[in-house]
């Protein structure tokens, strides 16, 4: 076990929106520290979201992290020589770090067409509560659900 605690980085927000958490999910789709890049997709893909269902941008994106955020997800715990999948509740970082996480995982998952139009996609079916990233939250909070006879190994 670690003696001292690892610093978290303080991240700036964003300039448009003065955002932390967007600043985060730039971060998320950045590659090979092309940030700009990064920041105008998100930037398109959100401002391509307020076009379809005419809301504020940061509204949608709030939503639409709520909407994929899971409230429990399953942790190995190694009880006896036997691991088991243990249901745990996600606190708030987590929630936000998972949903980002299951948006970049439903567009990487889809083919032929622009990274915007992708994520524009994932943002509009998300805030309408389908799409790929709602059913990965689905499968994990199912799993939790499958698992609960475990829950008194939580420590």
């Amino acid at each position: 076990m670690a003696i001292n605690k690892v610093k978290k980085r303080e991240i700036k927000s964003d300039p448009k929106y003065n955002s932390i958490v967007l600043e985060k999910f730039i971060n998320h789709v950045m590659k090979c520290g092309k940030k700009e890049t990064a920041r105008r997709i998100v930037y398109d893909a959100l401002a391509l979201a307020e076009q379809k269902i005419k809301k504020p941008p940061m509204e949608i994106f709030s939503k639409v992290l709520k909407n994929i955020s899971p409230q429990v997800e399953v942790k190995s715990r190694r009880v006896g020589g036997a691991n088991y999948q243990v249901p745990c509740p996600v606190t708030g970082e987590r929630k936000k770090f998972l949903a980002m996480i299951w948006i970049l995982q439903a567009i990487k998952s889809k083919k032929g067409k622009s990274a915007i139009q992708k994520i524009a996609d994932e943002f509009i079916a998300a805030y309408n509560e389908e799409g790929e990233a709602i059913k990965i939250k689905h499968n994990v909070e199912r799993m939790a659900e499958a698992n609960r006879a475990f829950a008194y190994l939580s420590w």
